[in-house]
């Protein structure tokens, strides 16, 4: 219920929004066709300007390229030295949306079919059975309604070490794999469980060893200390995680100060601070390199074992691969309407204005009460991120060309980019995929967690950058 009033409050406030701008904003006359048919490399604005009214910021830009970011404009060079600003649709209309989500369906199908293949091997090896025993003592205080060494215990570890090392790729038919399972003992097959509840919002807490793509991102763009974001977004995302896992425990009533959830809680400290301690020894491209090699090694390593616990257990593995694949398939094939229904309701809100309206009022708000808007530099990443989470990177690289890669509001933005995870996807991609319908309060919790995670990237951007 609470999904399918944001998703509609999204449609009804961008259509309110752009009605309000076709009304009132002169040379909006387009924007219901934007927002229909329109495209993100469209244009929807120009005019030009005068170089000697540039903010020293950009000229510098232009100094050494032809275009240059200018708060929500672009400025082009012209090679007989005109200069234009103008603006592109922030995203795709809905036409080309409903095309986007099919298409990253179909990109899914593939990754689907080979990780739940591979998962349906582990299955009748016992693989999954062995990691449930394994974390079987701290997953049952936290998931009281999931019987003991349940399968969906080993896919939530599968899920999770996934999204430790980065790899979205492995973790989405890992976890859905989990929901999956979680769902056989739902009683209710259209209502979340507690079990789903607590999996999905911890999932998309995003907890994340090494902000890889971020680190890369920001050494493409020149920054001198590419790596000094790697700290405050970890401990973002595990702040993110643990707000997660508490605010979900008070509402199932369970008790989370219990020895064996502190124990694993401290033991999963220690690993951060250990890694954190490795990591700073070395340079962006060691970094870079430790975390490909480690993330795609250990994914070798779990085909390896499979395989070998397949021959072990005298398995047609081959036989077991195709009926896990085919799983895959028809779960990619089944998220489609999901992933329409979400992304066209979210374009809709970005086109219209709605969400640069937000933006504004909020730095206004910082400026009325004397507050610092480099903050406010920095947030579009941050509320973007649960919506998309490719604006959200386009919005971070944005603000570093804009402001510096090395700024306040580039590492800012850095920082809210490895705090969480892309929240309305996921809900889409795994609730889509077992059919859920009511998502109690996964919705509200995974926001508020995410809002953990922005207050707590700002805490720390202070303490390292301010």
């Amino acid at each position: 219920m609470a999904l399918s009033r944001i998703w509609s409050a999204f449609i009804i406030i961008a259509l309110l929004t752009a009605a309000g701008r076709f009304i009132f904003e002169p040379g909006q006359q387009k924007i219901f066709s934007n927002l229909v048919t329109g495209k993100s490399s469209d244009t929807v604005s120009s005019r030009k300007v005068d170089y000697n009214l540039l903010p020293v910021t950009v000229q510098s830009q232009l100094q050494s390229q032809s275009q240059a970011s200018w708060g929500k404009e672009k400025v082009f060079k012209s090679a007989d030295d005109q200069y234009t600003a103008y603006r592109m649709q922030s995203a795709n209309g809905v036409f080309e949306t409903t095309k986007d989500a099919v298409n990253l369906s179909i990109g899914l199908i593939g990754i689907m079919a080979l990780f739940m293949g591979f998962m349906a091997i582990a299955e009748r090896a016992g693989g999954i059975s062995f990691l449930s025993r394994i974390i079987g003592p701290f997953f049952s205080k936290i998931f009281p309604d999931v019987p003991k060494n349940h399968p969906s215990m080993g896919h939530m570890v599968m899920n999770f070490s996934a999204n430790l090392l980065g790899l979205d790729n492995a973790a989405t038919p890992f976890g859905i794999k989990a929901m999956e399972s979680l769902q056989e003992i739902n009683p209710t097959k259209e209502t979340a469980s507690n079990a789903q509840v607590m999996f999905l919002c911890l999932h998309a807490s995003g907890l994340t060893l090494i902000p890889t793509v971020i680190i890369a991102d920001r050494v493409a763009l020149n920054s001198a200390n590419p790596t000094s974001i790697f700290i405050p977004c970890m401990i973002a995302t595990f702040v993110a995680t643990l707000a997660a896992m508490f605010m979900v425990a008070w509402r199932q009533r369970i008790k989370i100060f219990q020895s064996v959830i502190l124990l694993w809680v401290l033991g999963i400290s220690t690993v951060f601070a250990a890694l954190i301690f490795y990591v700073k020894t070395l340079e962006a491209d060691g970094i870079t390199l430790f975390s490909t090699s480690l993330s795609n090694g250990l994914i070798l390593l779990i085909f390896i074992l499979i395989v070998l616990g397949g021959l072990y257990k005298k398995i047609d593995i081959f036989d077991a691969f195709i009926e896990g694949a085919k799983g895959g398939f028809e779960t990619a094939v089944k998220i489609i309407p999901y992933l329409v229904g979400l992304l066209v309701a979210i374009s809709l809100l970005r086109n219209s204005g709605a969400f640069e309206f937000v933006l504004d009022g909020i730095k206004n708000l910082f400026v009325i009460l004397g507050g610092d808007t480099r903050i406010v530099d920095g947030l579009p990443t941050a509320l973007l991120k649960p919506l998309s989470g490719s604006g959200a990177r386009a919005m971070m690289i944005d603000t570093l060309k804009t402001h510096g890669a090395d700024s306040f509001a580039g590492n800012l933005a850095s920082i809210f980019r490895g705090s969480a995870d892309t929240t309305f996807y996921i809900i889409a991609v795994y609730f889509g995929a077992v059919g859920i319908k009511n998502t109690r309060y996964s919705v509200a919790t995974m926001l508020l967690a995410d809002l953990a995670g922005i207050i707590t990237s700002i805490v720390l951007a202070y303490l390292f950058f301010g």
